[in-house]
């Protein structure tokens, strides 16, 4: 089978997997481009990206350009002479660079494109309670996420599955796929194929903050959804008023029931055995959580850390 020079573009686990895939194939892997280190946390220790980690220690010539229309990296990358580019969990990228390689630049995204298009397609999976998923190769054009479709496989998504787990698992799909594109490009057995017109596409926007607060008017699956598909991260939270102090409270876990209540919805119901949060149609039971300021813990340690449950509400 042919072997394809591939120049790999992408920064974190994710796309280290993916990477690992390639280099353990028959084709080479000639230059890999990642982002630059960074200083991070109490000591300002420097970080290096996974991707820049494996290529270091397996001897692949490593480029971390602070602009990626750098002249001088550009003529680097070029004389590298790689058939394809492949990009994983990137940044955009200008067309001078994907437009580089004879064959072209595929991307490997964590969805069945077109859905799901933008930063976040596993959370977005999660929250919306969709029953599959997948991961698409597509090449590179101008538009994000909008090019021509290589390949694609779906699987579905796990009852009660979180992002975490399921990022996992399309992170080990998605790797294989992307070497069974290089396998197909090199011997030309794929046809690239237009993304499907859909009217209104589901979106990946990016999460910020603010777009992590629980809706407690909202149904309790849906409130269940939103917070295994915000889990691990970035976490799906609310306020306590704990006394006179507002403090967050992550939610990671938990389970939910369905009922006629008659409570105000968003109140609590808190004591050594219970914690309960009352939604537009039931109620959530938080299992597994994080006080700002404290440890991720279970619930029963969680509720062990209080003496007096009256000066707990919704903030």
């Amino acid at each position: 089978m042919k072997s394809l020079k591939v120049v790999f573009l992408g920064t974190p686990e994710f796309a280290k997997t993916a990477l690992e895939a390639i280099h353990q194939s028959h084709h080479e892997v000639v230059g890999v481009v990642t982002v630059a280190d960074k200083a991070s946390g109490r000591g300002q220790k420097i970080n290096q990206s996974p991707v820049k980690v494996f290529a270091a220690e397996n001897n692949i010539p490593v480029f971390q350009p602070e602009k990626l229309r750098n002249p001088e990296f550009l003529e680097e990358l070029k004389k590298l002479d790689a058939d394809v580019f492949v990009v994983v969990a990137f940044r955009m990228m200008p067309k001078v660079l994907f437009e580089m390689p004879r064959m072209g630049t595929f991307n490997l995204h964590a969805s069945l494109l077109p859905d799901y298009r933008g930063a976040a397609p596993i959370n977005y999976a999660v929250i919306n309670g969709e029953e599959k998923t997948g991961a698409t190769t597509f090449f590179i054009n101008e538009k994000i996420d909008e090019g021509n479709i290589l390949l694609q496989e779906e699987i579905p998504v796990l009852e009660n599955e979180n992002a975490g787990s399921l990022h996992d698992r399309l992170m080990e799909m998605g790797s294989k796929l992307v070497v069974k594109t290089l396998d197909g490009l090199a011997e030309n057995l794929i046809i690239e194929k237009p993304q499907p017109e859909v009217e209104h596409p589901k979106n990946a926007y990016k999460i910020f903050k603010e777009d992590t607060r629980i809706d407690w008017k909202k149904s309790s699956k849906e409130v269940h959804q939103f917070i295994l598909g915000m889990s691990p991260y970035p976490a799906a939270f609310t306020t306590l008023k704990i006394g006179e102090e507002e403090k967050g409270l992550k939610i990671y876990n938990g389970k939910f029931e369905v009922s006629d209540h008659g409570k105000p919805v968003g109140s609590l119901e808190i004591s050594k055995n219970d914690f309960r949060i009352y939604t537009k149609d039931g109620m959530y039971f938080p299992l597994e959580l994080q006080l700002e300021g404290k440890k991720r813990m279970n619930i029963k340690d969680f509720l062990n850390g209080f003496r007096n449950f009256d000066e707990i509400k919704m903030a």
